[in-house]
């Protein structure tokens, strides 16, 4: 298989990043100063992560928004151009999550469908739009200063707020920036012209924004617990099941995978994700066993050590009736790991 690879992929080797394949992409892990460093940065100050894998379908046309809300799970219609809306598209036979998506309203006829990278031409031809995924680069900067940083060369896309999105020039190029991101912090994600992203790249970090790698965004959204396609979504795993069942809108009309999914919201769920919490430092990896006693009663998705919070964490399917607070064990390469339910997020910025 033939890797598709960032504009900004020469700008990573340069930085002496460790690249590996992600979603059909090269894609940068981390940097020379390691996971761990740039995780913090994050949390504390402000990073930079290309997420240019992530795909984006351009519908437009005066019957986009009917498409759209035909298809996918929320409600567009409670929100408006100039906004964002996460959403999810359903398998119209068992209502298990074909991928989730953020929605940007870009203006009154079009909308930026931003799918997960390897569901990008599933996503496509759900919603009848147009791939444009290698006519730019997307680059998040998140943390508690990222618009700080962020204003001192492209004070336009700072004033974009949360969960909206809007078309404003960043270093003199046009790009579409969003109040978006999959960190737990603040900040904004740039679709920038793909001839225009090193020039970009250059000035955030210029700016004094740390670059980070996907393995920070994942330790970082999980610690935000949020969900992750192909662990906590996918095929068999419904909205219902994943605690996401806000994102569905059941009064706006027919979707795709509604009839399968009120079904199973009128039978109940037979598991739902929650959060575990691990006494000490050793990380639980997704397909742990979780035990009660002796017996299995889940398996963990996602796991991995804190570093905010100097501990192990998880998101685990369990018994629908798993109550917060109850004392559980997470099979970790044969040591039963003490755990207790907890809600999520895991992480809560200070009130800055």
């Amino acid at each position: 298989m033939t890797l598709q690879h960032s504009p900004l992929d020469d700008r990573h080797r340069l930085l002496g990043a460790k690249l590996v394949p992600f979603g059909g992409w090269e894609m940068p892990i981390q940097y020379p100063s390691g996971t761990l460093a740039e995780h913090h940065a994050c949390r504390r100050a402000a990073a930079a992560f290309d997420v240019s894998h992530l795909g984006t379908v351009r519908v437009t046309g005066s019957d986009a928004l009917g498409r759209l809300q035909s298809t996918l799970t929320a409600d567009l219609g409670k929100i408006g151009p100039g906004r964002t809306q996460y959403t999810h598209l359903l398998d119209p036979d068992d209502a298990s999550v074909l991928d989730d998506i953020i929605v940007w309203w870009v203006g009154e006829d079009r909308f930026d469908v931003m799918p997960n990278a390897s569901n990008t031409e599933r996503v496509r031809a759900a919603v009848g739009g147009k791939d444009v995924t290698s006519s730019r680069a997307v680059i998040a900067v998140q943390g508690p200063e990222a618009r700080e940083r962020l204003a001192t060369v492209a004070p336009e896309a700072t004033a974009v707020g949360r969960r909206r999105v809007a078309e404003v020039a960043v270093c003199g190029h046009a790009c579409v920036v969003a109040g978006t991101g999959y960190t737990g912090e603040d900040g904004v994600e740039l679709a920038v012209p793909a001839d225009a992203a090193g020039e970009v790249w250059d000035a955030v970090l210029g700016a004094g924004v740390t670059p980070a790698g996907l393995g920070a965004r994942d330790t970082l959204r999980l610690e935000a617990g949020l969900p992750l396609h192909g662990h906590e979504l996918g095929p068999g795993i419904t909205p219902l099941q994943a605690g996401l069942g806000w994102v569905v809108a059941w009064g706006k009309g027919g979707f795709q995978g509604q009839d399968a999914l009120a079904a199973e919201r009128e039978r109940g769920i037979t598991r739902r994700l929650r959060g575990l919490v691990v006494e000490g430092r050793r990380p639980p990896r997704a397909d742990c066993v979780v035990l009660d006693g002796d017996r299995p009663v889940g398996v963990v998705t996602s796991g991995n050590f804190a570093p905010s919070l100097g501990q192990g964490i998880a998101l685990a399917f369990l018994p629908p009736d798993t109550e917060e607070g109850a004392r559980l064990a997470v099979d970790i390469r044969g040591t039963a790991a003490p755990a207790t339910v907890v809600p999520t997020p895991f992480y809560h910025p200070p009130d800055r």
